[in-house]
């Protein structure tokens, strides 16, 4: 199976240990997508909707680069450092997904980030 690895400058960088995304078997992988700014590579907000609206403007910017869109995204997984936050995440992802949302899943997040609330990873039809 051909994979092709995903990168773009339109969105914040991974650490080297893993790429922005993965396209292979008709699919594109992305990995958890924090809300860093694409050219300072800074946290961008102090809320979590804010945050969240980076993270989703990343992966649009990704989804882009890989030939995809957002609408073509059947899951997602989001990482928030706490659970309280959930509601004000929703909030904002009900902005981007109001019809017709991917299926999703939640987690705690492991390891604690200075400033960082959420990290969202997704799967959508390349």
């Amino acid at each position: 199976m051909a994979r092709d690895i995903i990168c773009t400058t339109q969105a914040a960088q991974p650490p080297a240990s893993y790429s922005q995304a993965v396209k292979g078997a008709g699919l594109i992988f992305l990995s958890g997508t924090a809300p860093h700014d694409p050219q300072t590579g800074t946290v961008v907000g102090a809320t979590i909707q804010e945050q969240t609206r980076q993270c989703l403007k990343n992966i649009q910017a990704i989804l882009e680069a890989a030939g995809s869109s957002l609408d073509k995204v059947v899951s997602v997984t989001v990482v928030l450092a706490d659970e309280d936050d959930f509601s004000g995440m929703n909030e904002e992802w009900m902005r981007w997904f109001p019809s017709n949302p991917p299926a999703r899943q939640g987690a705690k997040m492991p390891v604690k980030a200075p400033g960082l609330r959420v990290s969202i990873a997704a799967i959508a039809e390349a």
